[in-house]
């Protein structure tokens, strides 16, 4: 089952259980696939989805740094419960020596030696580990091997 159509079939089981929460969630991710489905009139792929759906995480991930700096903890812990249920169609992430492991091939495959090479590296490496690893870390990592 694809990631679209397990959204879909977990949207229904929301209802049926009247989990509101996780309804408003996976009612928001499925609004943000039908905009960009309307906007570039085109269906979206699994590694679209993935795209689309990192990015929600990515939005709640910063919401919480800024609701906790104003104080407000009872809306970062909304948010929070959010990213676990968008977490859940999300591919496995993948552990630290795997993401290490992957980069050491990306270097030693594009043959890096300077910042300069910094791009080619993350367009080798954002197909495979785009809502699979958090993507600042892994540029930085990057950053701290080619300095």
């Amino acid at each position: 089952m694809d990631t679209l159509d397990k959204l879909k079939s977990e949207q229904k089981d929301a209802m049926r259980a009247k989990d509101k929460v996780r309804l408003g969630t996976i009612r928001l991710a499925l609004a943000a696939v039908k905009q960009i489905e309307v906007d570039e009139r085109r269906a979206l792929s699994e590694s679209d989805l993935t795209q689309l759906l990192t990015k929600l995480v990515k939005q709640r991930r910063d919401s919480i740094t800024q609701y906790e700096a104003a104080g407000r903890q009872e809306l970062a812990d909304i948010e929070a419960n959010e990213i676990k249920i968008l977490q859940e169609f999300l591919p496995q992430p993948l552990e630290a020596s795997q993401v290490q492991s992957l980069i050491d091939e990306a270097i030693a495959e594009v043959e890096a030696s300077s910042m300069q090479d910094m791009g080619k590296i993350m367009a080798l490496l954002k197909p495979k580990i785009q809502g699979r690893a958090d993507m600042s870390q892994v540029s930085a990592e990057i950053k701290k091997r080619l300095a």
